[in-house]
Parts: C-alpha cells; sequence; structure tokens
C-alpha cells in the first residue's frame, strides 16, 4: 500500500507533537508515525523552561501548560545549592514549570489533533529512500508494511533513531563513563518539599511529583560503574538514600526504576537533503537541568516554518540550511554545559571542594544571570550580519503594544504562526514596501509602550513565526531586502 503526504514525522514524543502541530497551523498535511500503542506512563523530564513556555505563548496556548503545572522561580545546576534565579529574568514566563512529560505529551497531542495532525501509533519505521524530489518512507503497520511517499521526513525518535542510522549520519561523542539511578516511589514519611543534599556519600535531588508519589535521583559514588543495562532495584535506591540523607523515608511501591549514563553526543548533520533530525535524534546528553526535551521544543519551533515555508513553494534557498546551521550551535552549548554539570556532580573531596567554590561563584550576579540565561534558554541568539542591528537573531521578547484596538501583547500577533512586521509609524510608503509579502507577512500597525529599554530608539520590527527579530531599520528599502531575504519573492 502506499500513499502521499506533505510531511512524515517520526516519533510522537513531545519534540514530534510540537513539530506536527507547527506544520499544521501553516497549513501543511503532516503525519506521525509512532511505534508505540500508547503514550508512555513515564516522565523522563519534568520541566518546562522559560523560552519553552514563551513558544507556547507565541501560539496562544500556554494557558493549557501553566494550569497543569507548578511554576517555580528557580532552577538547579548540577544540583548546587544555589539555584539559578529565574524570577529576573526579561521574560512573562520568569520560572521553571513543574510539569512531568506524560501531561506535556498529552497536552501537545491534544494540540496536534485540533490542528488535523494525523497520528498514526503502533507505525514502526522501517527505512526511507530519498530522490530529487520527495522521500519514500517504509512503515512496518498492523496490517503489513506500507510506503508513504512525502515531500520532507523528520526524525523525532529518541536518541537511537532509526531515521539517522538510515541516512547515514554519525553520531560522535563520549560514550557512558558513569551511571546513575532514579526511582518514582511512594513515600511513607516524606519530607515538607523538594531535597537537594550532596556529601561524601553521594548526590540526591528528591521533588514531589503532585499525584503522591515522589521522584528520587541519586549519583552513589560507589554505584558509578554499574552498567546500564543492570536492572535498579528498590533496594539500591533504598540503601543510597539513607547512606546519603540518612534515612530511606520509608519508601515503597515504584512505580518506575531507571539507571542513566552520561553518554554525550550531536549528530554531525541536522539535515540530509529532504530528511531533518530534531530532539534527542540530533543531541544526547547528561540529563542536568532537564534541558533535553525544552531544546528539542526549540528545536522543532526553528524547524516547522522554515519546513511550511518549503512546502509552500516560497523558501529562500538557503532556509532550510539555516535549520543545521543555527540549532546545533545550541546542541554544542547543550553538551558543553550537562557535560560540566556531570563533572560537578563529584562528590569527592576534590570534588566537593570545586562545588563549594562553584556555589559561592552562583552568588555572583552576573555568573548567576550568564547560567539563568543559558538554561533557560531566553539568551539564545541566531547569528546575523555583522552590520545588523543587535536585536537581530535574538529572541524578541513579549512587548507590550499600542494599537488601534488597543494594548496587545506582542506574543498575540504570532498565534498564527507567520512572520509579523510591527510598524510604529505605519506610513504609506513602508505599507507598500511591504504589500507584495502580505501572504506570508502580518502587518501590525502599533507602537511599542513606553519604558521598554529592549526597544528603545527602534520603530520597526520583522519577526520571524519563532519569535526571533529578522530585521530592524527605518526605511522601505532595506525592509523590501529583508523581505525577500527571509520570506522569498514577492507574491
Amino acid at each position: 500500500m502506499r500513499m502521499e503526504i506533505e510531511v512524515v514525522v517520526v516519533g510522537a514524543g513531545p519534540v514530534g507533537l510540537m513539530l506536527a502541530a507547527e506544520l499544521a497551523l501553516a497549513g501543511v498535511r503532516v503525519r506521525v508515525f509512532e511505534q508505540r500503542a500508547r503514550r508512555t506512563e513515564q516522565s523522563r523530564a519534568l520541566t518546562l523552561h522559560p523560552r519553552s513556555l514563551e513558544l507556547l505563548d507565541q501560539r496562544g496556548i500556554v494557558d493549557r501548560f501553566v494550569r497543569r503545572g507548578v511554576p517555580i522561580p528557580s532552577a538547579h545546576f548540577a544540583g548546587l545549592d544555589t539555584r539559578l534565579d529565574f524570577s529576573r529574568l526579561p521574560t512573562r514566563h520568569p520560572y521553571t514549570l513543574f510539569l512531568p512529560q506524560v501531561h506535556t505529551e498529552e497536552l501537545l497531542e491534544a494540540r496536534a489533533r485540533e490542528l488535523g495532525v494525523e497520528l498514526a501509533r503502533e507505525h514502526a519505521f522501517v527505512g526511507l529512500t530519498q530522490t530529487d524530489d520527495a522521500v519514500v518512507v517504509r512503515v512496518q503497520a498492523p496490517g503489513g508494511e506500507l510506503e508513504v511517499r512525502a515531500r520532507h521526513v523528520v526524525g523525532c525518535d529518541g536518541a537511537g533513531s532509526a531515521v539517522r542510522r538510515a541516512i547515514g549520519v554519525d553520531f560522535p561523542g563520549s560514550a557512558t563513563t558513569r551511571t546513575a539511578i532514579l526511582g518514582d516511589v511512594t513515600l511513607a514519611d516524606p519530607p515538607p518539599g523538594p531535597v537537594s543534599r550532596t556529601n561524601a556519600q553521594g548526590l540526591l535531588l528528591l521533588v514531589p511529583l503532585g499525584d503522591g508519589g515522589h521522584r528520587i535521583v541519586v549519583v552513589d559514588p560507589t554505584r558509578t560503574q554499574v552498567p546500564l543495562a543492570e536492572p535498579v532495584t528498590l533496594d539500591e535506591l533504598r540503601s543510597a538514600t539513607r547512606r546519603i540523607l540518612g534515612a530511606d523515608l520509608g519508601m515503597h511501591s515504584p512505580r518506575w526504576l531507571s539507571r542513566f549514563g552520561d553518554a554525550t553526543r550531536l549528530a554531525e548533520r541536522y539535515r540530509v537533503g529532504r530528511v531533518f533530525l530534531a530532539g534527542d535524534a540530533a543531541h544526547m546528553h547528561f540529563p542536568a537541568g532537564g534541558q533535553g526535551l525544552n531544546v528539542g521544543l526549540q528545536d522543532a519551533s526553528n524547524l516547522g516554518w522554515k519546513l511550511a515555508a518549503a512546502v509552500r513553494g516560497w523558501a529562500p534557498r538557503w532556509l532550510l540550511d539555516s535549520y543545521h546551521d543555527e540549532r546545533r550551535p545550541i546542541g554544542e552549548a547543550l553538551a558543553r554545559n550537562t557535560t560540566a554539570q556531570g563533572k560537578l556532580m563529584d562528590v569527592s573531596p576534590e570534588g566537593l571542594a570545586l562545588r563549594e567554590l562553584f556555589d559561592e561563584l552562583l552568588a555572583v550576579a552576573p555568573v548567576q544571570r550568564k547560567l539563568a540565561g543559558l538554561i533557560s534558554a531566553i539568551d539564545v541568539a541566531y547569528p546575523a550580519a555583522d552590520a545588523a542591528h543587535p536585536l537581530v537573531g535574538r529572541r524578541v521578547p513579549d512587548l507590550d503594544l499600542n494599537t488601534e484596538r488597543g494594548p496587545q501583547r506582542l506574543y498575540e500577533s504570532l498565534h498564527a504562526g507567520r512572520f509579523v512586521l510591527i510598524d510604529r509609524l505605519a506610513d504609506r510608503e513602508l505599507h507598500d514596501a511591504w504589500a507584495p509579502w502580505r501572504d506570508r507577512v502580518e502587518l501590525v500597525p502599533a507602537s511599542f509602550a513606553t519604558d521598554q529599554e529592549e526597544v528603545e530608539g527602534v520603530t520597526r520590527l520583522l519577526i520571524r513565526p519563532d519569535g526571533h527579530v529578522a530585521w530592524t531599520g527605518d526605511d522601505a528599502p532595506s525592509l523590501r531586502a529583508a523581505l525577500a531575504r527571509w520570506c522569498g519573492p514577492a507574491a
């Protein structure tokens, strides 16, 4: 059996569902293939970070997630006592949203289905063949093998990505050198809140899951060489907890026990022809700070509108390559900071001394702001031309606008997933420059509210669908050039 679709997404985890929703919002026919019969009940990730929340806000759906989660105004770096203060970040979402991945996945699936995404479970990716104008994907379905012809394919199928192997992309990096354990358990004598403890006996993080259970993560220096394949037992988790905390808190009824490692790998290419990689298929790392899911969602946000532009036929030739150019450096930064955090979790005398020093450094305001911006992804910026305005390439804050209809948040103008041109003056010359691209670019006549230093002296902004600034300037010719560069030929 053979069918045709515009984009095939392999993998129905949060990244694949986010990408599918972005494509469908742009009118692209997309089908998601997932080998699992149902969503997993375990939550590998537990948090959404400020930039991920901004991306959801840009599509008008962040409230769905906030209602289900618990805002926490901080985050940890390597489990240090001095936490990262997100409350001072320049965003309307200055917090970590504690939300187990199972709920994030549920909400993203509902969003994708609302937009008409077809999700086929129990459909396992088998292989693919590329031609100049299409990709033929082979899928093992309950009724037998089928072939799907697609314009593009995206592998969102995890660190063991079959799509990545099918396109021959190397996944270099370091193998597992240390392992740690986690367990979702019930506690007979739970503490009143989260616990972070580090001493010569090991490192332990404990958080309530909000449903009566608790997650305990342990780095036990006597067990870091245990192979990943060896099952975790409740006795192992209980013993380590007792040594580090002095009590096992009466843990019982484990729901999930898992051993994980510090292997760190990064795909050499995020694109090969018509096939792309996103999320864990492109990067794997020590799970420090809950960054993997968040960086994956941000991959999807970057790729979605670019693929949609290619399907619709107006993407500039360089645009699809820009996905690799913009996102792979973010993957490199992710690998660096998670590797550093892993090393900081050493509980040898030397490691404890290093942790004490870093705790002191985190109290220094510029250091605190640097790491908070890194982990939250608020400071992510993409390369811009040398002569470009400092705003170009950076993510735009959710500025207050004054429009003809009254006050409005800038992110409200991004709900449709199109380019947005904010024009403070709304003059005729600029209107004429914009008009040939009106099918791709939303014009919002507005001025910026006062006392917003981020846009001091700025009168106009061209904003990408993912919320990054593409252009700012004052004259119609430079606007036309920016529109032609980013949005293709005029209609």
